[in-house]
């Protein structure tokens, strides 16, 4: 099957973190024989933002999140995982994490990927999209807005959120841990910690 979607173009992302961030549940993310469908994602806000990586001014691993938006920003937590985030804006710092997805196409290169798993916990989590979709910090800075490599697609927004705080932000300031910027498709049980979010 050929999936008929088109790439989404750059200005897509040239929007209000929080804009984009809702925008994206239900769009598709593809790489080579792969593509999922987002179900949930996190905005984070810029310098102001003490959750956000920019929080701490700029350094060379936060780098593309001060470039222009559509791009990719890839960093490794713990180690261990590598955390896919949609750039936004005009040189803001700001980002949106894909916290996570639903296979459309590949779901047995994705299984393989995983360990054999299967079901909704095969993707509700951001380390396990990235180790779905193979990436690591190479790809941080790739344009998703173009053809080939890792891509952005137009989907299948979502007819109904939720919405929550953010996940493992501890150390931000209180106001910014309570703050309401995760989203997820209220209809998807492809979603992590959904007893967290309300409508």
């Amino acid at each position: 099957m050929k999936l008929a979607a088109g790439l989404l173009p750059q200005d897509w992302y040239f929007r209000d973190v929080v804009e984009v961030a809702r925008d994206l549940v239900g769009r598709y993310i593809r790489r080579g024989p792969v593509v999922l469908r987002i179900t949930e994602v996190e905005a984070y806000r810029g310098p102001g933002d003490s959750a956000a990586h920019t929080s701490m001014g700029r350094t060379p691993r936060n780098e593309p999140m001060w470039g222009d938006g559509g791009h990719s920003y890839v960093y490794l937590c713990y180690g261990l995982h590598n955390m896919l985030n949609v750039v936004t804006g005009r040189g803001e710092g700001t980002a949106v994490l894909i916290r996570s997805a639903e296979p459309v196409e590949g779901e047995s290169l994705v299984r393989a990927r995983r360990g054999g798993k299967s079901g909704p916990v095969l993707l509700t989590g951001p380390g396990k999209l990235g180790q779905a979709l193979d990436l690591s910090t190479e790809w941080s800075g790739h344009p998703l807005f173009a053809p080939g490599g890792l891509e952005l697609l137009e989907g299948e927004p979502a007819r109904c959120l939720l919405a929550g705080p953010r996940v493992g932000i501890d150390y931000a300031r209180p106001k910014d841990v309570r703050a309401r910027l995760r989203f997820a498709d209220a209809d998807s049980e492809w979603v992590s910690m959904r007893s967290r979010l309300r409508p």
